[in-house]
């Protein structure tokens, strides 16, 4: 034999793996059968899947199932996988066979190589074994969507404070330019007026209720259908497995989980992987909505609208000198975008499983902790780099709204739509402002009271325009 490999057996027969690898003959298996795209699992899948062998260690020895120093081995290995000492062993394709048979047999394969060793034996001598011992009362089939379940909850206060720190930072930035009064937008043409600290406080506002949506969904993914082994039934695992495996996970994770009333329908359905996704595909549609309010607002600056001003962190051009682009909010609309089609993917994935088994798994999985990451880093680098130090350009802001024309909508219970309407064609030919022309109009007694049917006075065409701050409301909402 090679000295570079080890020959180790399988059902299937002989299989040559690397000779210093912590995996097997069906994980080798898997990588020279799916060269795919390179990619890895993620830590979460890693920590998630080791957790629950450590925990069915304890479970089945508890039991009298599982001789004691054989699960002390294991919880041994599992535990250094947990600490993330092997994550270089984790060498399955996210896209691979269905169901995640490869990515299980892969944990259980590192886990029994690394037990063995740990009890004095060498690699794929099998001491401990990894479906006799390892994967005691277990199956694919109900490891690897319990493990997608931890995985998500390990990362849930990481992504929610991500999201609640954006919130934050968006409603301090409200305050600060609560003063400022701007022209609204509606359709992308000018609207009513709106003070910049209002608009800010909407932002803030969407991403909590977001953080909210995701917490909810969230509850979804504690109940859990660990010990429904292959199809739901139970067969192979002990009748108090399924309750001590979910006390044992825990107490081991500190995270608030809880037994499943039916094992089929926690193995047959994605649907709460799906949910929780969509929660966090609603949190990307924000974010890319916000993303692209912030490249308007900050367009130009000399040809656009230069509302507010972002933090300057990089030339924005090879070729012009001088140009600064909106790369944080550029970067969170592609991560945004890219959050979404990771969303889809689980959506496509969780309505095709059939009968007993949703075979998507894998992809579920790479997906779902996809999506966490991408978001989590995404949201973190947006907040602190972007929105943080982002200024208003309360002059411009001002300035646009001196032009804005539709503020005669203030006159509407002095003159009435129709009259306020042809005030805005005419300013808008003259190139003059609204309070301009209703006050030369109102001296010469050509505005009519539309309820009175009486000159409306130049006064009360000052009052009405005079402080546009009173038409937003009063301020920003707290």
């Amino acid at each position: 034999m090679n000295q570079q490999f080890r020959l180790e057996r399988d059902s299937l027969g002989e299989v040559r793996v690397p000779a210093e690898a912590l995996y097997g003959a069906q994980t080798q298996r898997a990588v020279e059968n799916f060269p795919i795209s390179g990619l890895r699992p993620w830590r979460a899948f890693i920590w998630s899947m080791a957790t629950v062998k450590y925990a069915a260690a304890r479970v089945n020895a508890d039991l009298g199932l599982l001789d004691v120093d054989l699960a002390k081995a294991i919880q041994q290995a599992a535990q250094e996988v947990i600490d993330g000492k092997w994550d270089d062993q984790f060498v399955v394709d996210p896209f691979q066979a269905g169901a995640g048979t490869s990515q299980n047999m892969n944990t259980n394969e590192v886990i029994a190589n690394r037990a063995t060793q740990l009890m004095g034996g060498g690699l794929g001598e099998y001491r401990v074994h990894p479906n006799d011992h390892v994967n005691m009362a277990q199956s694919t089939n109900d490891t690897i969507p319990t493990a997608i379940r931890l995985g998500c909850l390990w990362r849930l206060d990481e992504l929610l404070s991500v999201v609640e720190q954006l919130g934050k930072t968006l409603h301090a930035k409200a305050l600060e330019f609560d003063g400022i009064v701007k022209s609204g937008r509606t359709h992308l043409q000018d609207a009513v007026p709106v003070r910049l600290g209002q608009e800010f406080t909407a932002y803030a506002r969407a991403v909590e209720q977001d953080g909210e949506r995701i917490s909810r969904s969230a509850e979804g993914l504690r109940h859990l259908g660990i010990g429904g082994t292959a199809t739901g039934s139970g067969l192979n695992a002990h009748p108090e497995y399924h309750a001590r495996m979910v006390s044992e996970l825990v107490s081991l994770t500190g995270l608030e989980l809880y037994t499943s009333e039916d094992l089929f329908e926690r193995m047959q359905s994605m649907a709460d992987m799906a949910d929780f996704s969509a929660s966090i595909r609603t949190l990307a549609i924000t974010l890319t909505r916000i993303a692209n309010d912030f490249r308007l607002l900050s367009s130009g600056p000399a040809t656009g609208l230069d509302e507010i001003r972002l933090p300057a962190v990089q030339p924005g051009s090879s070729i012009m000198p001088g140009k600064v682009n909106p790369v944080l909010a550029e970067m969170l609309n592609m991560a945004m975008f890219h959050v979404q089609g990771c969303d889809h993917t689980v959506a496509m994935a969780a309505q095709a499983g059939q009968l007993e088994l949703n075979v998507m798994m894998p992809i579920i999985a790479h997906n779902l902790f996809e999506m966490m990451q991408v978001t989590n880093g995404s949201v973190r680098a947006f907040t602190e780099k972007c929105v943080a130090g982002l200024e208003a350009n309360q002059e411009k802001a001002e300035g646009w709204l001196d032009k804005n024309a539709i503020v005669v909508t203030a006159l509407n219970p002095l003159i009435g739509y129709a009259a306020g309407a042809a005030l805005v064609k005419q300013a808008l030919a003259k190139n003059v402002s609204i309070r301009e022309l209703a006050s030369e109009q109102a001296k010469a007694g050509d505005l009519l009271h539309v309820a009175e049917e009486r000159p409306v006075s130049p006064e009360e065409v000052e009052s009405a325009l005079s402080d546009l701050g009173k038409l937003t409301n009063g301020g920003i909402f707290r």
